[in-house]
Formats: structure tokens, sequence, C-alpha cells
């Protein structure tokens, strides 16, 4: 079915001089039976207000906004947006919703587990990736807005000593990851293909940004950029909203578009082609992450689930985090916000130094490929989420631009985990990790305080600075207050493994360590 409305759109595009491959072909107007067609169906949909300009556009006016309309179902929003805006009603006193902290049985926890568990899975999770069984995905569709850049998130540089982006320390992750598993295993070429979600806005200069630094020495087939869908942006009366007189107002349709862009992208058929079987999936803002961590690979396949995911430790009982839990007998998240402060209180009765609410989501997971093999009989009951918004749009009685300044209209976005309920809870499982090993978002401008470039720097400083110190190195801090961590090149260690050199050599903070000499 997907397919067939791929080829589609795609023939429609095509035929309208609007693809990619006819890029400086003049574009052409529809037919007066195809233009009719389509008004009917929005017509019937009461949602014809999107052609209030139409007659008065010139040909490549007509042409876009045609293209454009006829990706679109209005019925299908008009479906979406009045299940997002009347959702069903919240239990009743009889019913309220039990939470439960998962059970042991579906948990393992970095930080509690014996040593000889976590060698045997990170050698199991090596072992996948010697196979050619692993991919990774990364969503990365935000641009760096709040960091004061226009760039994709991606490609910001937090402050490193190498001036490394995300991307590239993301990147050099990989390609390290894959020399371990080819040293382990004594095979060359282990190839772990590197699938980046963006958004509209963020493909090309990705794509671009990929292109001039080499792929950061991945091999380009392996990198396969693709794009998230988007969704029509909504009044507050349930009107699809026009952007200018020929295009309609849109916005990506949230991380849980996920699901429909591996198909629509053919990126999931890339992954059947290749014998893909386990995947890892994550955000890109986050510099601490293991990108196909071995160990988390292991874990998941060693329990058959078909989704894993990884939580650290809640900080403590108001700190304003998602949770994993078993919410009425399957796993869930819940917002900080949904939980009584009873709840976020209360200790854990086999360990009352920690919450038993602890388990803090972080956009970490794991998939069978199985799973995802079966997004077609799932993807339709997943809920879309109303974010209430400032949209700029064109008056269609006046034929003014108005940019509101109040929220005027709706953006609609699905969530990666709202999967997770779906599942039966033998098919979940959940990996606690250390924080400050593997998690650091970047979420704020310079000089926040709190998940900002200046954190985010720290933390990494901070991570080689601990694995210098095990590999029997001594740091010593350059005299500022800054100048006390040291940064570890991917392309020497992946997960503080391969320092033996260092040992007994004193190291002036800050410093790079990028080769051994």
């Amino acid at each position: 079915m997907a397919a067939t409305v791929r080829d589609t759109v795609n023939n429609l595009l095509d035929k309208l001089n609007l693809s990619s491959s006819d890029e400086g072909v003049p574009p052409t107007e529809p037919s007066e039976q195809e233009l009719k067609n389509l008004r009917d169906v929005y017509a019937k949909a009461e949602q014809d207000q999107v052609f209030a300009f139409y007659d008065g556009l010139d040909t490549a006016g007509k042409s876009e906004l045609y293209g454009q309309l006829s990706t679109i179902d209005p019925n299908h929003i008009n479906e979406i947006s009045h299940k997002a805006l009347h959702p069903p009603g919240t239990p009743g006193k009889d019913e309220e919703k039990e939470l439960k902290p998962l059970p042991e049985s579906a948990t393992a926890s970095i930080l509690d587990s014996k040593s000889a568990d976590i060698e045997s899975w990170y050698s199991s999770g090596l072992n996948l990736i010697a196979e050619g069984k692993v991919a990774v995905v990364l969503m990365a569709g935000g641009q760096g807005t709040r960091l004061g850049s226009s760039a994709p998130k991606g490609c910001f540089n937090i402050g490193l000593p190498s001036g490394k982006s995300l991307f590239q320390i993301q990147a050099e992750r990989i390609w390290k990851v894959q020399q371990l598993a080819e040293k382990k295993h004594g095979k060359k070429d282990v190839v772990v293909p590197w699938y980046v979600m963006t958004s509209g806005p963020t493909r090309k200069p990705t794509e671009q940004y990929f292109q001039e630094h080499n792929f950061f020495g991945l091999q380009k087939e392996n990198v396969i950029v693709f794009e998230q869908g988007v969704l029509p942006c909504i009044s507050n009366d349930g009107k699809i909203l026009l952007e200018s007189k020929s295009k309609v107002a849109v916005a990506p349709d949230g991380n849980g578009g996920l699901y429909q862009a591996l198909i629509m992208s053919n990126a999931r058929s890339d992954m059947r082609k290749r014998g893909i079987q386990h995947i890892h999936a994550y955000c890109v803002d986050n510099c601490l992450v293991k990108v196909a961590d071995p160990v988390f690979l292991g874990f998941a396949d060693s329990k058959n689930v078909d989704i894993a995911t990884k939580v650290v430790r809640k900080r403590n009982a108001t700190e304003s985090v998602g949770l994993i839990v078993l919410k009425n007998g399957k796993p869930d998240v819940v917002e900080y916000s949904e939980i009584d402060q009873a709840t976020a209180e209360a200790k854990d009765p086999k360990r009352p130094d920690v919450l038993q609410f602890r388990a803090a989501n972080i956009v970490n997971h794991y998939y069978s490929f199985r799973f995802l093999e079966s997004i077609e009989e799932w993807s339709a009951r997943l809920p879309h989420h109303v974010a209430r918004k400032k949209i700029p749009y064109v008056d269609t009685e006046k034929g003014d631009r108005i940019k509101p300044d109040k929220p005027n209209g709706i953006k609609l976005e699905q969530f990666v985990f709202d999967v997770f309920p779906l599942l039966e809870l033998d098919q979940f499982a959940q990996m606690e990790v250390k924080r400050e090993d593997e998690f650091s978002p970047l979420k704020n401008a310079k000089g926040t305080g709190e998940d900002d470039p200046d954190t985010s720097r720290k933390d990494i400083l901070s991570q080689g600075k601990r694995w210098i110190q095990h590999a029997g190195g001594i740091v010593v801090s350059g005299g500022g207050a800054d100048d006390t961590g040291i940064e570890v090149s991917p392309l020497i260690s992946y997960g503080g493994e391969g320092l033996e050199f260092l040992k007994s050599r004193t190291i002036k903070a800050p410093a790079v360590i990028e080769k051994q000499d």
C-alpha cells in the first residue's frame, strides 16, 4: 500500500515537472478534469478554502499548489485532527490508571549488573555488528534555532578543543565500533549503515555537510539520508492553513513520523537487502550517545524483544522528565506532569535510597527488524498529539498574510514511544545506564547552565578524564576553571578501551587525544 501511494505521488510530481529529476523544466498546470477531481475531494471534506487563490495564480503557483494538495488526504487530516483535539475521556475514579515500574524480568542496570553479564552482552553485540546485522537510525530533523544557529543541530560545534560537531563525533563512534568488531572477529569491511532522518529544512544542508566532510571516514553508500513526513497546520476551527497563496502551511510530523518515513523513503527496504536484524535509534542532540552500543544490542538480543530502551536514573523527584513505566499492564511513557507528588516521591520498597519511579526516558531505543516489518499493521493506531502554536497564515477571505501574536492553530505530531503500549511486556526491555557516561542532551543556548553547549563540552571532557585516569594516566589542570578535562577522540576509544598507552603519562588539560604517540 505504501509503495502504491509513493509511486502515485512520484508519478504525479513527474507529470507536473515538480520532481527533483526535472529541475529546470517549466512546471505545467493540471488538466481541468484533474483540477475538478481534486477540488471535489477537498469540498467534500469541507477544506476547499485551500483553493481560495488558485484561479489568480500563475502557472508555477498553480502547479505547486496542485502538486502539494495532491499529496494530502483531507479526510485523513480531518480524522486525525479531530481525534487529537477530542481525545478519549480521562479515566473515572473507578478506572484510575495503574502505574508500576517495569518488573525486574524486563530490566537490567549497568550500575548494578554483574561484570560477567555486561561482558557477555558486549561480546554478543560485537558479534552481531561483525555479522552485518546491525543498523543505526539517527533522528536529526531539528535545527539549532535555540542555539543561535539555522543549521541542522548535528552540525553544531559544542566547543570541544577539536572543534568536532555532533555529526562528526557520532560518525567516528560508528567507525570505531566497526573497527572493534573487525578486530575481535577477524573480519574485514564490517559495516554499520547509518540512516539519518532529517526534516525538510535540514535535509539539503545535512547532505551537503556530510559531502563536504567526506562522510567523516564512513563510506558514502553506508550513510543514507532520508526525510520525515509533514502534516498540514490546522486552524483552531479545524481548517487547513495556507502559508502563502500557493502553499499549504506544514510542519514535521514529530519523531514518531520515523515509522512511516522508513517505509516511504525505502530505508526499510535497504535494511532488508542488507540483512539487518537489529536497529539502534537515537536523537542527534545527545553528545555522549554510544552509537550502535554493543552492550545494548547484546542485551536486547538476549531478551529476544522487539523494542528495548535505555534510561538514566532520575536525579530527584522534581526533575522534569518522562518516565518508562508499566501503565495498565503495558510498557509506556508518562510525562512528569501526569504523575502526582506522592507517586513522584515514592521510594523503592526494596531500595529505599532510590525513587520507585526513576527510569527517565532519553529517546534511545532498540528495534528488532521483524518489528519494523510490521509497521503497516499498527501505524494507523498511533495517536497524534496537539502542539498549539503561533502559525503565520494567509487569510483566505481577505488575502492578507497574518503573523499572529498568540496561538491560532495546531501542529500535529507523533512520538516514537507511542508504539510502546502496543507491545506485550515480554516484547519489551529496559536498560539503565550511567547518566555521566551516556546522556548529555543539547537543548538550550550557551550560558543557560543546563543542557547547553557548555554542559555538553564539560561532560565529554570529564568522561575523557575518567577514562584516562582509569587507564593509569595522570591528568593535571591547565589552571582555568574549565581546563580540567580531556577530549578522547572516538577514533582512539569507543568506551574507554584501548588507552593503556597512556598509563603513567601526565597530560595537561585541556587536551585532545587523537592518536597513539
